[in-house]
C-alpha cells in the first residue's frame, strides 16, 4: 500500500484537515479519506506514516459496527468496492481509497467536541496541577496524574481551526447548542465512551480519554460522526505497563513525539513548522505503533 501525503480525487474537494481530505458526493453525502499525514505538536511533518489512514479509518469503520443499536452514526461504508458502486466516478481510483475512505451520511456539524475523561492526563492534569480545576470548574483535591476518573467527566471543548481545541463548561455549551442538544450530546458521548473503554480494556488498550463529533442529519436525528475511538481521537494506554501517579505511554504517535522532544531539548528544533526531517526508524516505529494498536482493539490484524 503506498503512503499517501494528500489525496485528488475527481468530487468537489470542501475541506483539508491535518489528516483528512474531504469531498462531497451529491447534496447528502460525503467521503472521509485519510492520507498518512501526521501531525505533532501542532505541526504537519512533511514525512507520511504508512498505513496510518487505512488505520484509521478502519478502526473507525469497526467501532461504527460495533455502535449498531447503540448510537446512530454516519458511516455508510468503508469498504473500497462498496464505495466505488455507490459513486462511479471514483472507479479509476481504487488505489487511493482503498482501506482509507469512508462514505458517510452528510450532516450539519456541532461546533463542540465532545470530550470524554476517563483519567486526568495532558492538558487536564496541567490545568488540574495548576489551579485544582478543569475548564475552570473544581475537581476533587488529591488527584494524581492518570488517576481514573469516577465518574468520568465530560469535558467540552470548542472546534479550532488551527491549534488546540479550548475546554469550555458544559454551561457554556448549553449557550451554543441549548440546553436539550447539550444533553443528548453529552449522554451520547458518555454511552461510546463506556461501551468503547469496556470493550477496549478486555483486549488490553485503556481510552484514558477520547473526543467525539456529531451532527444532525437531513431526518433531524443527532447521529455520530467523524472518526471514533482512534489513536488519533483518543488517549490510548496499555493495561499492562499502566502506572498512576506518572504520565503514560500512549499508543499512538509516541515514538514521534519522543523524537521531537529530544531535536527541541537539544536546541535543534524550536517547536514551529517546520519540522526536523523524521529518520526511517522514527517513521517505522510510528507506523508499527499505529498497528499495534490497531491489532489490540479490533482483536486482528489490518488487512486492506
Amino acid at each position: 500500500m503506498t503512503a499517501m501525503l494528500s489525496s485528488d480525487l475527481p468530487l468537489p474537494r470542501i475541506g483539508r484537515g491535518k489528516v483528512r481530505d474531504i469531498y462531497a458526493v451529491g447534496d447528502d453525502r460525503v467521503l472521509l479519506l485519510t492520507t498518512d499525514r501526521i501531525s505533532a505538536f501542532d505541526v504537519v511533518m512533511a514525512e507520511t506514516i504508512p498505513m496510518k489512514g487505512a488505520v484509521l479509518t478502519q478502526i473507525s469503520a469497526w467501532w461504527f459496527r460495533q455502535l449498531e443499536g447503540t448510537v446512530p452514526h454516519h458511516m455508510i461504508s468503508a469498504d473500497a468496492d462498496e464505495i466505488i458502486r455507490a459513486v462511479p466516478e471514483l472507479k479509476d481510483h481504487r488505489a487511493d481509497i482503498l482501506g482509507r475512505a469512508m462514505l458517510c451520511q452528510r450532516t450539519t456539524v456541532f461546533p463542540i467536541e465532545c470530550v470524554i475523561r476517563g483519567y486526568i492526563s495532558g492538558s487536564a492534569w496541567k490545568e488540574y496541577a495548576a489551579d485544582g480545576t478543569l475548564a475552570g470548574e473544581k475537581l476533587p483535591a488529591g488527584l494524581v496524574e492518570s488517576q481514573k476518573l469516577e465518574p468520568a467527566i465530560f469535558s467540552p471543548a470548542t472546534k479550532a481551526e488551527a491549534g488546540h481545541d479550548e475546554n469550555i463548561t458544559v454551561a457554556r455549551v448549553r449557550e451554543i447548542v441549548g440546553a436539550d442538544v447539550a444533553a443528548t450530546l453529552e449522554k451520547m458521548a458518555r454511552d461510546v465512551y463506556g461501551y468503547g473503554e469496556q470493550t477496549s480494556r478486555a483486549r488490553g488498550i485503556i481510552i484514558a480519554d477520547t473526543k467525539f463529533e456529531f451532527g444532525r442529519d437531513k431526518d433531524g436525528r443527532i447521529i455520530l460522526i467523524d472518526e471514533v475511538m482512534t489513536p488519533d481521537s483518543s488517549r490510548f494506554w496499555a493495561v499492562d505497563a499502566y502506572k498512576p501517579g506518572q504520565s503514560q505511554p500512549s499508543f499512538d504517535k509516541q515514538p514521534l513525539r519522543d523524537y521531537l522532544d529530544v531535536e527541541r531539548r537539544a536546541g535543534r528544533w524550536n517547536g514551529d513548522a517546520p519540522a526536523p526531517s523524521l529518520p526511517a526508524s522514527v517513521v517505522d516505529a510510528t507506523s508499527k505503533r499505529y498497528l499495534e494498536a490497531y491489532r489490540r482493539v479490533t482483536g486482528s490484524e489490518l488487512k486492506v
